[in-house]
């Protein structure tokens, strides 16, 4: 399906990735497929995703009841299962990312969420996940809490790609644009080819409405609105950043931008346009990356236009009218990346309960 619409989106610039992983995914031939048919060219996974792969099916067994002879330790059991996973998922993707077409072609693993306020704990997580899966085409995801930003940095400075998670506000998207920025310097600066490092600043989309919108009761006109203002001024601020002499020196030496990529891009409120959070945030050096139902919903009756940059005065109205019905933006940002590390900490307190019960069936049995 080479004129599909995902393959005219990829076309003016962006990039489609999806944001589920599995065993069966990959050595089935989906996710091959969906490369060839979907325009995908990389992957995003979370505990969530894990837990429910894991969980379901008997696509782990064999390589559990190999772990469960001389392991007991749950969160060892899964990063093995886990990095089997993205390994085999990297591997496939490689030749994407040897096409050298921009930021394409990665596969992501999260660092332990429980560490998201523990910024030793998140380094040296992040440096054990690299060093195990050991693909260039990794990357590990930090996620933009204040205690995230520094990790962001040192594995930048240290040449390693990563992808920034949980990015809801457009200061914190400022903070993790310099500490690339700063990471990108420090690798030059010793000798480092940057041009196999690469990063992207992956924004939560539909979450703002879905808080939002709670607030804006009575304000119908204002619902819906903020998730797509907000990334669309996030692109602006990104053009701001990498640009200019200081960017542009780095950039001549091979350093490659730090993408935008929209993450949680299905509609969660049933009234609004269900391929909403793609049809308006379209435009070149981007990602977006889509559960299944929103690839099927975009390849079904999408529209494909540049969008990224329409309306940016409205974009910037939206904010003042949503303070002004007194809803504060920077409460709904924060109260959004508190409950992302929360729901993220008890999804993977799940996934280890689950793995734990796994092993208790294979075990017994």
């Amino acid at each position: 399906m080479p004129d599909s619409r995902l393959h005219q989106l990829s076309a003016l610039g962006q990039s489609v990735w999806i944001d589920f992983l599995s065993r069966d995914l990959v050595q089935q031939g989906e996710l091959a497929r969906m490369m060839e048919e979907d325009a995908v060219t990389g992957v995003t996974s979370n505990p969530t995703i894990f837990q429910k792969a894991i969980s379901q099916g008997s696509a782990y067994d064999e390589q559990l009841r190999d772990l469960i002879e001389h392991e007991d330790d749950a969160m060892k059991i899964f990063i093995a299962l886990a990095g089997r996973d993205v390994g085999d998922a990297c591997d496939l993707m490689r030749s994407v990312w040897d096409g050298g077409a921009g930021l394409r072609g990665y596969v992501s693993m999260e660092v332990d969420p429980t560490l998201a306020y523990d910024s030793a704990g998140t380094l040296a997580e992040a440096k054990r996940l690299h060093a195990l899966v050991d693909r260039a085409n990794l990357y590990v995801k930090i996620p933009a809490t204040p205690d995230g930003v520094g990790p962001i940095e040192e594995m930048i400075a240290l040449g390693k790609s990563i992808n920034v998670t949980l990015i809801f506000s457009l200061e914190r998207h400022r903070e993790v644009m310099e500490a690339y920025i700063r990471g990108i310097e420090r690798f030059v600066e010793g000798g480092g080819d940057p041009r196999p490092v690469s990063s992207v600043a992956s924004y939560f989309v539909s979450r703002v409405d879905t808080e939002a919108d709670k607030r804006l009761e009575g304000h119908p006109e204002l619902q819906g609105r903020l998730a797509v203002a907000n990334a669309k001024l996030a692109y602006q601020s990104w053009k701001e950043v990498f640009s200019g002499a200081r960017w542009e020196a780095l950039e001549a030496k091979g350093a490659s931008k730090q993408w935008c990529l929209w993450a949680s891009t299905s509609t969660k409120n049933p009234a609004y346009r269900d391929v909403l959070y793609v049809e308006d945030l379209i435009g070149p050096e981007t990602v977006n990356t889509m559960p299944e139902e929103t690839i099927q919903a975009f390849q079904d009756h999408g529209e494909v236009a540049l969008t990224i940059e329409q309306d940016l005065v409205e974009a910037h109205r939206v904010f003042e009218q949503v303070e002004a019905a007194g809803v504060s933006v920077d409460d709904v940002t924060h109260t959004l990346e508190v409950e992302g590390v929360q729901k993220f900490t008890d999804s993977f307190e799940e996934l280890l309960d689950g793995i734990r019960a796994k092993r208790g069936e294979l075990v017994s049995a």
